[in-house]
Formats: structure tokens, sequence, C-alpha cells
């Protein structure tokens, strides 16, 4: 893991769900965070978006703030707070310049949606019935594969069962004793 994370510039571990649209990244990940959070570990999440994002809503207070020009609208109250910045980029932002924005002396483990053609380490999500290519076999970065099928012959790294959140949850805590 270390090389993988090194290409990434940090030592806190990064932990990927690389799968096809459908598949269920987010719905597994929304089982897993509780059962990642009782076995005592401070969670981040990046979840990579293929289109125009907004958490802010029209009419509230910190978009018209933020629509009249401001560059950066912190928004906070005693429970939670939230930072929207406004950036010019041509691109979208890096995995790395994401993971910089994180403060990492509050997080254990940093869970990522998306992102999948970056090398790190990643939990291949596979559904047969979706019909798509297994991923792990041109990726070398894919530490086990998720399916709701049987592992396929020859399979060279752990099996999971996509259907089973425990049995995954066990697989990132051994994969984090490891690290």
């Amino acid at each position: 893991m270390a090389d993988l994370l090194m290409t990434l510039q940090t030592d806190l571990p990064v932990l990927g769900f690389a799968a096809f649209s459908g598949t269920g990244k987010t719905t597994l990940l929304v089982t897993l965070i509780p059962l990642l959070k009782e076995a005592g570990l401070r969670l981040g999440v990046i979840k990579h978006a293929h289109h125009k994002v907004d958490v802010d809503q029209p009419g509230k207070d910190s978009f018209r703030l933020r629509s009249a020009g401001a560059g950066q609208v912190l928004l906070a109250s005693s429970r939670r707070w939230a930072l929207m910045v406004e950036e010019e980029f041509e691109t979208e932002p890096t995995l790395k310049v994401l993971l910089e924005r994180l403060d990492a002396s509050r997080l254990d483990l940093v869970l990522v949606e998306g992102f999948r053609h970056l090398h790190y380490p990643k939990i291949e999500l596979h559904r047969q019935a979706l019909g798509k290519p297994l991923l792990f076999s041109d990726d070398p970065s894919i530490i086990a594969l998720a399916t709701d099928d049987e592992p396929p012959a020859g399979l060279q790294i752990p099996w999971l069962n996509l259907n089973d959140p425990a049995m995954i949850r066990d697989f990132i805590l051994h994969w984090l004793g490891d690290t």
C-alpha cells in the first residue's frame, strides 16, 4: 500500500471503491460507514461527481452571498460547518488536491467513491446483472473483488460478498491493520 499512497503523497490510508455506474457504490458506503464507525474509525469520504455539483440551496443566505461574488463562503453552526469555494479550473481537481483539503488529524481512513482510473488501493464492486467487464485484471491497484457472483476462476485477490457489508468491513479492518 505504501507505494500506491506515495503517489498520492499522503500518510492517511485511502481506500477507493471502483465500479461502473449502477453497481451500488453509494448504497454500500451508506451501509458500510456505520459499521466502520462502530469499529472506532474516524472516516472521511470523497465522492467524485461527473456533473456540476452545488450543495448550496438557491434562496438561502449562503447561496445569495456566493452568487453575489464571494469566492469562499463558510457556513457554520454549533453542529457542523461547510465551506463552499468557487474555483476556475480548466479540469476537475485531482484526488491528491482533494485529500489535501481534508483535516487528516481527525481521520483514520478516507473512503473514495470514484476516481477508478487512478492507481491507489481500491475494492472493485461488480454486479453480474449489469453485464459490465471486471476491472481488476487491468488495474493492479485493486486489492479485492466484491461481487454478487461466485469468484472468477484463478482470482489472485481476495473475493468478498458484495451483499455482506460486515465481510467487507472485516476485510477493510484487516487491510488497515496491515498498513
